[in-house]
């Protein structure tokens, strides 16, 4: 699998920095996971948006999904597609109140939000806990701890595994979806303190004791917001974690 940083901006994007966004390949497959705010831009530098097979999101908040809008209008109107979209409908895997959520983000007001319909360039797929596959990926989905309905994701391709928490407290969980995976693509949206909200999101010290308590072989780190120290989170994670640790950065391309 190759997986391609679109964007790791925690909550809010930073400078020349996108909130989430991942591209996974395998086998010819393009599944993008997470589209937040200018993600599409970085899709755009790298990769036809157009030859995308599939979309993923772990939950609804902006900075996970936000540039769906901006999909939907390049899919709609670009007058000269590599792919006709409405022939080869993109498939939308997501929490199951997507379909009206986007509508509203997309609509600029409550008459069009009554009338309007995505489906004319999307197909969309509600996600359940369980396995789904999609396209060469086998995936196993299941319930974060965070405010919204939300998932995490154990990705396996010809043996090889990749776990991206999406945002997530610490869990049974998501240390049982970690087991032993090849990589753990984790959050860390602050520094560990007792007075954290709980069910929200990891610390550097969770995100380095999950990687350590699962046997996992690299820890990546992402998600961290632009109002956080990024180095003292990494440090916190190495701190807790054995093995290989890394804060990932916009651009870059890892091989699982």
């Amino acid at each position: 699998m190759l997986l391609t940083v679109l964007g790791c901006s925690g909550s809010a994007p930073g400078p020349r920095t996108a909130t989430s966004g991942y591209l996974l390949e395998a086998d010819g497959f393009q599944l993008a996971i997470e589209l937040g705010h200018g993600v599409l831009a970085e899709l755009q530098a790298v990769r036809d948006p157009f030859e995308l097979d599939a979309l993923l999101f772990s939950h609804l908040h902006p900075d996970h999904c936000l540039d769906f809008t901006a999909l939907t209008v390049l899919r709609r109107y670009h007058p000269s597609p590599s792919r006709d979209p409405r022939e080869q409908r993109l498939p939308v895997y997501a929490p199951a109140d997507a379909p009206e959520r986007f509508v509203a983000a997309y609509s600029p007001n409550a008459a069009d939000r009554a009338t309007e319909d995505l489906t004319d360039v999307f197909e969309f797929r509600p996600l359940a806990e369980g396995t789904v596959h999609i396209g060469p990926f086998e995936i196993t989905v299941a319930t974060a701890a965070h405010p919204c309905t939300a998932f995490s994701f154990r990705i396996v391709h010809e043996g090889r595994s990749l776990v991206y928490t999406g945002d997530t407290g610490p869990s049974r969980t998501i240390e049982k979806l970690a087991k032993g995976a090849d990589a753990v693509l984790a959050e860390a949206s602050w520094t560990h303190a007792p007075d954290r909200p709980a069910d929200l999101h990891l610390s550097g010290v969770e995100a380095g004791r999950l990687a350590q308590s699962a046997g996992t072989g690299q820890l990546l780190v992402t998600h961290v917001p632009p109002w956080t120290d990024s180095a003292a989170v990494l440090a916190e994670a190495a701190g807790e974690f054995e093995g290989s640790v890394r804060l990932v950065v916009p651009g870059e391309v890892l091989e699982i």
